[in-house]
Protein backbone atom coordinates (compact mmCIF):
# COMPACT_ATOMS: atom_id res chain seq x y z
CA UNK A 1 0.00 0.00 0.00
CA UNK A 2 1.32 3.54 -0.59
CA UNK A 3 -0.12 7.25 -1.35
CA UNK A 4 0.89 9.21 -3.96
CA UNK A 5 0.06 11.12 -7.25
CA UNK A 6 -1.91 8.88 -9.50
CA UNK A 7 -0.45 7.97 -13.03
CA UNK A 8 -1.40 9.88 -16.81
CA UNK A 9 -5.32 9.62 -17.05
CA UNK A 10 -5.83 6.02 -18.36
CA UNK A 11 -9.33 4.88 -20.03
CA UNK A 12 -11.87 3.95 -17.62
CA UNK A 13 -13.55 0.80 -18.51
CA UNK A 14 -16.96 0.11 -18.49
CA UNK A 15 -17.30 -3.54 -19.09
CA UNK A 16 -18.83 -6.10 -16.33
CA UNK A 17 -15.15 -8.03 -15.93
CA UNK A 18 -13.26 -5.76 -12.63
CA UNK A 19 -9.90 -7.61 -12.69
CA UNK A 20 -8.94 -6.84 -16.51
CA UNK A 21 -5.90 -4.10 -15.17
CA UNK A 22 -8.21 -1.18 -16.29
CA UNK A 23 -9.66 1.32 -13.98
CA UNK A 24 -13.49 1.21 -12.96
CA UNK A 25 -16.04 3.30 -11.35
CA UNK A 26 -18.27 1.78 -8.38
CA UNK A 27 -21.76 1.32 -8.14
CA UNK A 28 -24.08 4.54 -9.22
CA UNK A 29 -25.91 4.35 -6.01
CA UNK A 30 -22.42 4.76 -3.61
CA UNK A 31 -22.78 8.13 -3.03
CA UNK A 32 -26.27 8.02 -1.82
CA UNK A 33 -25.13 4.53 0.59
CA UNK A 34 -22.45 6.76 1.61
CA UNK A 35 -24.23 9.31 2.76
CA UNK A 36 -26.87 11.15 0.04
CA UNK A 37 -28.99 9.17 2.62
CA UNK A 38 -28.47 10.91 5.37
CA UNK A 39 -28.45 14.20 3.85
CA UNK A 40 -32.13 12.76 2.33
CA UNK A 41 -33.24 11.89 5.91
CA UNK A 42 -32.12 15.91 6.80
CA UNK A 43 -34.32 17.45 3.94
CA UNK A 44 -37.11 15.43 4.84
CA UNK A 45 -36.91 16.16 8.30
CA UNK A 46 -37.09 19.55 7.52
CA UNK A 47 -39.60 19.76 5.03
CA UNK A 48 -42.13 17.77 7.56
CA UNK A 49 -41.52 20.39 9.80
CA UNK A 50 -42.19 23.13 7.68
CA UNK A 51 -45.28 21.39 6.36
CA UNK A 52 -47.91 24.30 7.47
CA UNK A 53 -46.06 27.12 5.80
CA UNK A 54 -45.65 24.74 2.54
CA UNK A 55 -49.52 24.36 2.74
CA UNK A 56 -50.09 28.19 3.68
CA UNK A 57 -48.26 29.25 0.53
CA UNK A 58 -49.36 26.66 -1.81
CA UNK A 59 -53.21 26.15 -0.97
CA UNK A 60 -53.34 29.43 1.30
CA UNK A 61 -54.87 29.46 4.82
CA UNK A 62 -54.19 31.49 8.27
CA UNK A 63 -51.55 32.92 9.61
CA UNK A 64 -48.95 30.95 11.61
CA UNK A 65 -46.89 33.30 13.60
CA UNK A 66 -44.05 33.01 16.17
CA UNK A 67 -42.18 30.87 13.56
CA UNK A 68 -38.96 31.78 11.84
CA UNK A 69 -40.03 30.40 8.81
CA UNK A 70 -43.11 31.97 8.72
CA UNK A 71 -41.39 35.77 9.91
CA UNK A 72 -39.22 35.15 5.79
CA UNK A 73 -41.77 34.76 4.25
CA UNK A 74 -43.64 37.60 5.94
CA UNK A 75 -40.91 39.84 4.96
CA UNK A 76 -40.46 38.78 1.31
CA UNK A 77 -37.32 36.37 1.73
CA UNK A 78 -39.48 33.16 0.35
CA UNK A 79 -37.68 33.40 -2.79
CA UNK A 80 -34.58 34.16 -1.60
CA UNK A 81 -34.85 31.43 1.22
CA UNK A 82 -35.93 28.78 -1.53
CA UNK A 83 -33.24 29.71 -3.45
CA UNK A 84 -30.51 28.81 -1.07
CA UNK A 85 -32.30 25.81 -0.54
CA UNK A 86 -32.13 24.48 -3.79
CA UNK A 87 -28.93 26.08 -4.58
CA UNK A 88 -27.00 23.50 -1.30
CA UNK A 89 -29.14 20.92 -2.85
CA UNK A 90 -27.45 21.36 -6.44
CA UNK A 91 -24.50 22.03 -4.74
CA UNK A 92 -24.45 18.68 -2.24
CA UNK A 93 -25.47 16.65 -5.66
CA UNK A 94 -23.06 18.26 -7.82
CA UNK A 95 -20.45 17.41 -5.00
CA UNK A 96 -21.40 13.36 -4.38
CA UNK A 97 -21.17 13.02 -7.99
CA UNK A 98 -18.06 14.33 -8.73
CA UNK A 99 -16.67 12.34 -5.49
CA UNK A 100 -17.99 9.60 -6.90
CA UNK A 101 -16.60 9.91 -10.50
CA UNK A 102 -12.98 10.98 -9.12
CA UNK A 103 -13.26 7.54 -7.05
CA UNK A 104 -12.23 4.57 -9.11
CA UNK A 105 -10.19 1.44 -8.74
CA UNK A 106 -8.17 -1.73 -10.75
CA UNK A 107 -6.80 -4.56 -10.30
CA UNK A 108 -3.79 -6.05 -12.07
CA UNK A 109 -1.93 -9.14 -12.19
CA UNK A 110 0.08 -7.65 -8.81
CA UNK A 111 -2.04 -5.59 -6.91
CA UNK A 112 -5.48 -3.44 -6.21
CA UNK A 113 -5.52 -0.47 -6.37
CA UNK A 114 -7.80 2.38 -5.33
CA UNK A 115 -7.62 6.62 -5.96
CA UNK A 116 -9.90 8.83 -4.31
CA UNK A 117 -10.60 12.11 -3.32
CA UNK A 118 -11.49 15.31 -5.20
CA UNK A 119 -9.46 18.29 -3.78
CA UNK A 120 -6.56 16.04 -2.23
CA UNK A 121 -6.03 13.09 -4.16
CA UNK A 122 -5.54 9.41 -2.30
CA UNK A 123 -4.03 6.51 -3.98
CA UNK A 124 -4.18 3.02 -1.71
CA UNK A 125 -2.72 -0.06 -3.49
CA UNK A 126 -2.60 -4.02 -1.83
CA UNK A 127 -0.42 -6.44 -3.21
CA UNK A 128 -2.15 -9.81 -4.15
CA UNK A 129 1.01 -11.41 -2.63
CA UNK A 130 0.03 -10.33 0.79
CA UNK A 131 -3.67 -10.86 0.19
CA UNK A 132 -5.27 -12.88 3.81
CA UNK A 133 -8.83 -12.78 2.88
CA UNK A 134 -11.55 -10.91 1.00
CA UNK A 135 -14.40 -9.96 2.77
CA UNK A 136 -18.45 -8.91 0.85
CA UNK A 137 -20.19 -7.07 3.38
CA UNK A 138 -23.71 -6.89 2.28
CA UNK A 139 -25.59 -4.22 4.58
CA UNK A 140 -29.42 -3.76 5.07
CA UNK A 141 -29.85 -0.54 2.63
CA UNK A 142 -27.11 -1.98 0.69
CA UNK A 143 -29.11 -5.04 -0.32
CA UNK A 144 -31.86 -3.19 -1.47
CA UNK A 145 -29.73 -1.51 -4.10
CA UNK A 146 -28.26 -4.29 -5.13
CA UNK A 147 -24.80 -3.24 -3.75
CA UNK A 148 -22.41 -5.13 -1.60
CA UNK A 149 -19.29 -3.57 0.15
CA UNK A 150 -15.70 -5.73 -0.44
CA UNK A 151 -12.75 -5.00 1.60
CA UNK A 152 -9.30 -6.66 0.80
CA UNK A 153 -7.44 -7.59 3.91
CA UNK A 154 -3.90 -7.30 3.21
CA UNK A 155 -1.52 -8.45 5.76
CA UNK A 156 -0.01 -4.80 8.14
CA UNK A 157 -1.96 -2.02 10.64
CA UNK A 158 -4.40 -0.47 8.62
CA UNK A 159 -3.71 -2.06 5.11
CA UNK A 160 -6.88 -3.06 3.99
CA UNK A 161 -8.18 -1.73 0.71
CA UNK A 162 -12.21 -1.12 0.40
CA UNK A 163 -14.75 -0.81 -2.25
CA UNK A 164 -17.65 0.78 -1.15
CA UNK A 165 -19.84 -0.11 -3.33
CA UNK A 166 -20.14 -3.02 -6.06
CA UNK A 167 -23.13 -4.45 -7.58
CA UNK A 168 -23.48 -7.75 -5.52
CA UNK A 169 -23.16 -9.84 -8.32
CA UNK A 170 -19.69 -7.53 -9.82
CA UNK A 171 -18.56 -7.81 -6.52
CA UNK A 172 -18.74 -11.88 -6.45
CA UNK A 173 -17.12 -12.17 -9.50
CA UNK A 174 -14.26 -9.59 -8.33
CA UNK A 175 -13.36 -11.45 -5.16
CA UNK A 176 -13.63 -14.57 -7.51
CA UNK A 177 -10.87 -13.64 -9.65
CA UNK A 178 -9.00 -11.30 -7.39
CA UNK A 179 -8.11 -14.51 -5.61
CA UNK A 180 -7.79 -16.35 -8.33
CA UNK A 181 -4.61 -14.07 -9.76
CA UNK A 182 -3.97 -14.01 -5.61
CA UNK A 183 -3.05 -17.68 -6.13
CA UNK A 184 -0.71 -17.56 -8.53
CA UNK A 185 -2.70 -17.59 -11.39
CA UNK A 186 -2.17 -15.12 -14.07
CA UNK A 187 -5.04 -14.04 -15.51
CA UNK A 188 -8.20 -14.37 -14.67
CA UNK A 189 -10.54 -16.58 -16.87
CA UNK A 190 -13.82 -17.25 -17.71
CA UNK A 191 -14.89 -13.38 -17.12
CA UNK A 192 -18.63 -13.12 -16.01
CA UNK A 193 -21.64 -11.30 -18.50
CA UNK A 194 -23.76 -8.40 -18.03
CA UNK A 195 -27.49 -9.19 -17.66
CA UNK A 196 -28.59 -8.27 -21.14
CA UNK A 197 -31.42 -5.08 -20.52
CA UNK A 198 -30.57 -3.45 -24.06
CA UNK A 199 -33.63 -3.53 -26.62
CA UNK A 200 -36.13 -4.19 -23.63
CA UNK A 201 -38.51 -2.01 -22.61
CA UNK A 202 -38.98 0.23 -19.81
CA UNK A 203 -41.63 -1.85 -17.68
CA UNK A 204 -39.40 -5.19 -18.88
CA UNK A 205 -36.11 -3.62 -17.52
CA UNK A 206 -37.63 -2.82 -14.41
CA UNK A 207 -39.23 -6.02 -13.50
CA UNK A 208 -35.83 -7.91 -14.38
CA UNK A 209 -34.41 -5.43 -11.55
CA UNK A 210 -37.06 -6.02 -8.92
CA UNK A 211 -36.97 -9.93 -9.49
CA UNK A 212 -33.03 -9.63 -9.72
CA UNK A 213 -33.46 -7.94 -6.30
CA UNK A 214 -35.64 -10.49 -4.88
CA UNK A 215 -33.33 -13.09 -6.33
CA UNK A 216 -30.63 -11.54 -4.26
CA UNK A 217 -32.46 -10.36 -0.93
CA UNK A 218 -34.06 -13.96 0.20
CA UNK A 219 -30.80 -15.58 -1.41
CA UNK A 220 -29.34 -18.23 1.28
CA UNK A 221 -26.32 -16.79 3.03
CA UNK A 222 -24.14 -19.86 1.27
CA UNK A 223 -24.91 -20.31 -2.58
CA UNK A 224 -25.72 -24.50 -1.94
CA UNK A 225 -23.15 -24.99 -5.27
CA UNK A 226 -20.24 -22.48 -3.68
CA UNK A 227 -18.74 -25.66 -1.74
CA UNK A 228 -19.59 -29.60 -1.04
CA UNK A 229 -22.59 -30.37 1.48
CA UNK A 230 -20.23 -32.12 3.87
CA UNK A 231 -17.64 -29.60 4.16
CA UNK A 232 -20.28 -26.54 5.45
CA UNK A 233 -20.44 -26.45 9.13
CA UNK A 234 -23.59 -24.44 10.07
CA UNK A 235 -25.33 -22.48 13.15
CA UNK A 236 -27.75 -24.25 15.25
CA UNK A 237 -30.50 -21.77 16.40
CA UNK A 238 -30.76 -23.22 19.23
CA UNK A 239 -27.13 -23.58 20.75
CA UNK A 240 -26.53 -20.10 19.41
CA UNK A 241 -29.06 -19.08 21.72
CA UNK A 242 -28.06 -21.33 25.06
CA UNK A 243 -24.53 -19.98 24.44
CA UNK A 244 -25.14 -16.48 24.53
CA UNK A 245 -27.61 -16.77 27.90
CA UNK A 246 -24.78 -19.39 29.27
CA UNK A 247 -21.77 -16.49 28.65
CA UNK A 248 -19.58 -14.44 31.17
CA UNK A 249 -21.68 -11.62 30.23
CA UNK A 250 -24.87 -13.20 31.61
CA UNK A 251 -23.51 -14.22 35.63
CA UNK A 252 -22.25 -10.57 35.43
CA UNK A 253 -25.81 -9.55 34.82
CA UNK A 254 -27.24 -12.00 37.56
CA UNK A 255 -24.28 -10.79 39.93
CA UNK A 256 -25.62 -7.03 39.49
CA UNK A 257 -29.23 -8.03 39.57
CA UNK A 258 -28.45 -9.28 42.85
CA UNK A 259 -26.74 -6.72 44.40
CA UNK A 260 -29.45 -4.36 43.54
CA UNK A 261 -31.93 -6.36 44.66
CA UNK A 262 -30.06 -7.16 48.31
CA UNK A 263 -29.47 -3.15 48.24
CA UNK A 264 -33.23 -2.43 47.78
CA UNK A 265 -34.15 -5.02 50.45
CA UNK A 266 -31.94 -3.22 52.99
CA UNK A 267 -32.19 0.18 52.51
CA UNK A 268 -35.56 0.00 51.73
CA UNK A 269 -34.75 2.35 48.80
CA UNK A 270 -36.27 2.07 45.26
CA UNK A 271 -34.46 4.17 43.79
CA UNK A 272 -31.51 1.26 42.96
CA UNK A 273 -34.18 -0.17 40.57
CA UNK A 274 -34.75 3.18 38.67
CA UNK A 275 -30.63 3.19 38.03
CA UNK A 276 -30.69 -0.04 36.93
CA UNK A 277 -32.59 0.85 33.92
CA UNK A 278 -29.76 1.93 31.75
CA UNK A 279 -28.22 -1.66 32.46
CA UNK A 280 -31.56 -3.18 31.15
CA UNK A 281 -31.29 -1.07 27.87
CA UNK A 282 -27.74 -2.06 27.12
CA UNK A 283 -28.68 -5.80 28.12
CA UNK A 284 -31.13 -6.15 25.49
CA UNK A 285 -29.12 -4.41 22.73
CA UNK A 286 -26.29 -6.59 23.61
CA UNK A 287 -28.14 -9.82 23.12
CA UNK A 288 -29.84 -8.52 20.15
CA UNK A 289 -26.61 -7.89 18.31
CA UNK A 290 -24.88 -10.59 19.30
CA UNK A 291 -27.64 -12.89 18.06
CA UNK A 292 -28.64 -11.03 14.89
CA UNK A 293 -24.92 -11.03 13.82
CA UNK A 294 -24.23 -14.74 14.43
CA UNK A 295 -27.08 -16.07 13.10
CA UNK A 296 -26.83 -18.06 9.78
CA UNK A 297 -23.38 -18.87 10.65
CA UNK A 298 -21.89 -21.14 7.85
CA UNK A 299 -17.98 -22.70 7.16
CA UNK A 300 -17.30 -23.84 4.04
CA UNK A 301 -14.20 -25.12 2.06
CA UNK A 302 -13.74 -23.53 -1.28
CA UNK A 303 -11.30 -24.34 -3.95
CA UNK A 304 -9.79 -20.61 -3.19
CA UNK A 305 -10.16 -21.33 1.09
CA UNK A 306 -12.26 -21.17 3.94
CA UNK A 307 -15.51 -19.22 3.79
CA UNK A 308 -16.91 -17.63 6.33
CA UNK A 309 -20.42 -15.88 6.28
CA UNK A 310 -22.68 -14.40 8.92
CA UNK A 311 -26.08 -12.14 9.51
CA UNK A 312 -29.19 -11.78 9.75
CA UNK A 313 -30.20 -8.68 8.27
CA UNK A 314 -26.68 -7.41 7.22
CA UNK A 315 -24.76 -10.15 5.70
CA UNK A 316 -21.23 -10.69 5.58
CA UNK A 317 -18.80 -13.29 4.29
CA UNK A 318 -15.22 -13.42 3.63
CA UNK A 319 -12.72 -16.26 2.36
CA UNK A 320 -9.55 -16.93 3.85
CA UNK A 321 -6.69 -18.31 1.35
CA UNK A 322 -4.23 -21.18 2.38
CA UNK A 323 -1.99 -20.46 5.13
CA UNK A 324 -3.40 -17.57 5.60
CA UNK A 325 -4.17 -18.47 9.49
CA UNK A 326 -1.22 -18.04 11.96
CA UNK A 327 -2.77 -19.38 15.13
CA UNK A 328 -6.14 -21.08 15.88
CA UNK A 329 -7.65 -21.50 19.55
CA UNK A 330 -10.47 -23.91 20.70
CA UNK A 331 -12.02 -22.84 23.77
CA UNK A 332 -14.79 -24.27 25.96
CA UNK A 333 -15.69 -22.27 29.14
CA UNK A 334 -17.04 -23.83 32.24
CA UNK A 335 -20.69 -22.93 31.36
CA UNK A 336 -20.63 -24.62 28.23
CA UNK A 337 -18.99 -28.21 29.21
CA UNK A 338 -21.81 -30.04 30.46
CA UNK A 339 -23.58 -29.40 26.53
CA UNK A 340 -20.46 -29.94 25.24
CA UNK A 341 -19.60 -26.82 23.00
CA UNK A 342 -16.89 -25.35 21.75
CA UNK A 343 -15.68 -21.84 20.68
CA UNK A 344 -12.83 -21.55 17.85
CA UNK A 345 -11.05 -18.20 17.05
CA UNK A 346 -7.73 -17.89 15.04
CA UNK A 347 -4.84 -15.00 14.25
CA UNK A 348 -4.65 -13.35 11.15
CA UNK A 349 -2.14 -10.58 9.56
CA UNK A 350 -5.04 -8.63 8.48
CA UNK A 351 -6.10 -5.85 10.88
CA UNK A 352 -9.75 -4.35 9.56
CA UNK A 353 -10.42 -0.91 9.85
CA UNK A 354 -14.43 -2.33 10.29
CA UNK A 355 -15.98 -2.48 13.61
CA UNK A 356 -18.75 -4.60 14.87
CA UNK A 357 -20.27 -7.47 13.42
CA UNK A 358 -17.76 -6.69 10.12
CA UNK A 359 -14.86 -7.79 12.33
CA UNK A 360 -16.09 -10.41 13.89
CA UNK A 361 -15.18 -12.54 11.02
CA UNK A 362 -11.60 -11.38 11.87
CA UNK A 363 -11.10 -13.38 14.68
CA UNK A 364 -14.22 -15.25 15.19
CA UNK A 365 -14.39 -18.85 12.57
CA UNK A 366 -16.86 -20.68 15.01
CA UNK A 367 -18.79 -18.64 17.86
CA UNK A 368 -20.59 -22.09 19.20
CA UNK A 369 -20.37 -25.63 18.17
CA UNK A 370 -20.68 -29.16 19.51
CA UNK A 371 -17.25 -31.09 19.50
CA UNK A 372 -17.77 -32.65 16.23
CA UNK A 373 -18.19 -29.01 14.43
CA UNK A 374 -15.22 -27.66 16.13
CA UNK A 375 -13.18 -30.54 14.62
CA UNK A 376 -14.49 -29.78 11.12
CA UNK A 377 -13.86 -26.29 11.49
CA UNK A 378 -10.09 -27.01 12.54
CA UNK A 379 -9.54 -29.66 9.72
CA UNK A 380 -10.93 -27.08 7.42
CA UNK A 381 -8.40 -23.53 9.17
CA UNK A 382 -5.81 -26.38 9.22
CA UNK A 383 -5.33 -28.77 6.37
CA UNK A 384 -2.61 -29.90 7.72
CA UNK A 385 -4.37 -32.16 10.08
CA UNK A 386 -3.93 -36.08 8.92
CA UNK A 387 -5.51 -39.57 10.84
CA UNK A 388 -3.12 -39.33 13.34
CA UNK A 389 -3.11 -35.49 14.28
CA UNK A 390 -6.94 -36.12 14.27
CA UNK A 391 -6.92 -38.54 17.14
CA UNK A 392 -3.97 -35.88 19.03
CA UNK A 393 -6.49 -33.39 18.06
CA UNK A 394 -9.80 -34.78 19.93
CA UNK A 395 -7.54 -35.77 23.04
CA UNK A 396 -6.17 -32.36 22.96
CA UNK A 397 -9.94 -30.92 23.00
CA UNK A 398 -11.41 -33.74 25.99
CA UNK A 399 -8.46 -35.33 27.70
CA UNK A 400 -7.90 -34.97 31.30
CA UNK A 401 -4.32 -35.63 30.96
CA UNK A 402 -2.16 -38.81 31.85
CA UNK A 403 -0.31 -40.97 29.09
CA UNK A 404 -2.23 -39.37 25.73
CA UNK A 405 0.19 -38.19 23.54
CA UNK A 406 0.93 -34.77 24.72
CA UNK A 407 4.23 -33.86 27.09
CA UNK A 408 2.68 -32.66 30.31
CA UNK A 409 3.94 -30.73 32.94
CA UNK A 410 4.96 -33.02 36.29
CA UNK A 411 3.08 -33.11 39.33
CA UNK A 412 5.10 -30.86 40.93
CA UNK A 413 3.51 -27.93 39.42
CA UNK A 414 0.45 -28.37 40.86
CA UNK A 415 1.69 -25.31 43.20
CA UNK A 416 0.91 -23.68 40.04
CA UNK A 417 -1.70 -25.11 38.21
CA UNK A 418 -3.75 -26.49 40.67
CA UNK A 419 -6.07 -28.14 38.58
CA UNK A 420 -4.75 -28.01 35.38
CA UNK A 421 -1.17 -29.55 35.43
CA UNK A 422 -2.38 -33.32 34.36
CA UNK A 423 -3.56 -32.05 31.02
CA UNK A 424 -1.05 -28.93 30.97
CA UNK A 425 1.26 -29.50 27.69
CA UNK A 426 2.48 -29.49 24.33
CA UNK A 427 2.08 -31.88 21.51
CA UNK A 428 3.78 -31.99 17.70
CA UNK A 429 2.47 -33.82 14.47
CA UNK A 430 3.30 -32.91 11.22
CA UNK A 431 4.18 -29.46 10.68
CA UNK A 432 1.65 -28.51 14.22
CA UNK A 433 2.15 -27.44 17.28
CA UNK A 434 -0.63 -28.40 19.89
CA UNK A 435 -0.89 -26.56 23.12
CA UNK A 436 -3.58 -27.86 25.67
CA UNK A 437 -4.08 -25.97 29.00
CA UNK A 438 -6.61 -24.81 31.39
CA UNK A 439 -9.50 -26.97 33.43
CA UNK A 440 -12.05 -24.70 34.65
CA UNK A 441 -11.79 -23.17 31.08
CA UNK A 442 -10.52 -25.60 28.60
CA UNK A 443 -8.21 -24.19 25.56
CA UNK A 444 -6.30 -25.99 22.75
CA UNK A 445 -3.72 -23.40 20.66
CA UNK A 446 -3.02 -25.15 17.39
CA UNK A 447 0.13 -23.09 15.44
CA UNK A 448 1.28 -24.63 12.23
CA UNK A 449 5.36 -24.13 11.98
CA UNK A 450 5.38 -21.89 9.25
CA UNK A 451 3.73 -19.13 10.96
CA UNK A 452 5.72 -19.02 13.69
CA UNK A 453 7.52 -16.17 13.62
CA UNK A 454 10.28 -16.30 17.05
CA UNK A 455 10.54 -18.77 20.00
CA UNK A 456 10.52 -17.42 23.65
CA UNK A 457 11.98 -19.77 26.59
CA UNK A 458 11.39 -18.25 30.20
CA UNK A 459 12.53 -19.05 33.65
CA UNK A 460 11.67 -16.98 36.51
CA UNK A 461 12.75 -17.71 40.21
CA UNK A 462 10.08 -19.03 41.32
CA UNK A 463 10.23 -21.25 37.88
CA UNK A 464 13.64 -22.32 38.64
CA UNK A 465 13.31 -23.46 41.82
CA UNK A 466 10.81 -25.52 40.66
CA UNK A 467 12.56 -26.59 37.99
CA UNK A 468 9.88 -25.56 35.95
CA UNK A 469 10.11 -23.13 32.73
CA UNK A 470 7.56 -21.47 30.55
CA UNK A 471 7.14 -21.40 26.19
CA UNK A 472 5.70 -19.45 23.94
CA UNK A 473 5.66 -18.82 20.18
CA UNK A 474 5.43 -15.77 18.59
CA UNK A 475 2.56 -15.30 15.83
CA UNK A 476 0.73 -12.15 14.57
CA UNK A 477 -1.11 -9.95 17.44
CA UNK A 478 -4.70 -11.75 17.81
CA UNK A 479 -6.72 -13.49 20.74
CA UNK A 480 -5.00 -16.42 20.24
CA UNK A 481 -1.46 -17.16 23.11
CA UNK A 482 0.38 -19.48 21.94
CA UNK A 483 1.47 -19.75 25.78
CA UNK A 484 2.14 -22.68 27.98
CA UNK A 485 3.65 -22.60 31.63
CA UNK A 486 5.09 -25.05 34.11
CA UNK A 487 6.79 -27.03 32.16
CA UNK A 488 9.30 -29.43 33.03
CA UNK A 489 12.81 -27.78 32.46
CA UNK A 490 14.34 -30.34 29.84
CA UNK A 491 11.25 -30.08 28.33
CA UNK A 492 10.46 -27.04 27.81
CA UNK A 493 14.49 -26.49 26.71
CA UNK A 494 14.00 -29.80 24.06
CA UNK A 495 10.51 -28.18 22.68
CA UNK A 496 12.47 -24.79 22.19
CA UNK A 497 15.68 -26.10 20.61
CA UNK A 498 13.88 -28.53 18.37
CA UNK A 499 10.43 -26.44 17.37
CA UNK A 500 12.82 -23.70 16.51
CA UNK A 501 14.88 -25.77 14.29
CA UNK A 502 11.63 -27.18 12.40
CA UNK A 503 9.85 -24.04 11.96
CA UNK A 504 13.12 -22.51 10.41
CA UNK A 505 12.53 -25.34 7.72
CA UNK A 506 9.00 -25.16 7.31
CA UNK A 507 8.80 -21.66 6.61
CA UNK A 508 11.58 -22.33 3.92
CA UNK A 509 9.86 -24.86 2.20
CA UNK A 510 6.05 -23.12 2.46
CA UNK A 511 4.56 -21.63 -0.38
CA UNK A 512 1.08 -21.54 0.36
CA UNK A 513 0.84 -17.75 -0.71
CA UNK A 514 0.70 -19.53 -4.57
CA UNK A 515 -1.39 -22.04 -3.19
CA UNK A 516 -2.71 -23.16 -7.05
CA UNK A 517 0.56 -23.11 -8.77
CA UNK A 518 2.32 -24.72 -5.93
CA UNK A 519 -0.09 -27.58 -4.95
CA UNK A 520 1.34 -30.10 -6.92
CA UNK A 521 4.60 -29.13 -5.50
CA UNK A 522 3.30 -29.30 -1.75
CA UNK A 523 1.87 -32.50 -2.02
CA UNK A 524 5.23 -34.11 -2.63
CA UNK A 525 7.43 -32.51 -0.43
CA UNK A 526 7.92 -34.79 2.98
CA UNK A 527 6.45 -34.09 5.96
CA UNK A 528 8.73 -31.85 8.49
CA UNK A 529 9.85 -34.14 11.32
CA UNK A 530 8.48 -33.93 14.58
CA UNK A 531 9.75 -31.57 16.78
CA UNK A 532 9.74 -33.18 20.13
CA UNK A 533 8.87 -36.92 21.40
CA UNK A 534 5.94 -37.72 23.26
CA UNK A 535 5.73 -39.01 26.36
Amino acid sequence: MSSGAPRAAEPISTGFRLADGQWHRLHPATPLLRGGIAFVAIVGIVLVNLRDVLIQLVLGGPDFGGDPVQWIVDNGFAASALGVVVLGLLLFTTGFYVSWRMHTFRITDELVEVRSGVLFRTNRRGRLDRIQGVNITRPLLARVFGAAKLEVNVAGHDANVQLSYLGSAAADELRREILLLASGTQSAAGAGAAPALAGQSAGDRARVIIEQRTREFFAPELDPDAAPPESVVQMHLGRLIGSIVLSGFTVVILIVIAAVIVAVSITHEFFFLFTFVPGIIGMGSYYVSKFTRSVRYSIAATPDGVRVGYGLLSTSNETLPPGRIHAVQARQPLLWRPAGWWEVTINRAATSRSSGSERQAQTTILPVGNLADARKVLELVLPGIHAESGELLDRGLTSKGGDDGFVNSPPRAVLLRWFSWRRNGFATSGDLVLLRRGFVRRELVIVPLPRVQSLELRQGPLLRRLRLASVRLHTVSGPVDAYLGALDTADATRFFGETGDAAVRAAAADTSHRWRTSSAAAAAQPPVPGTAAAR
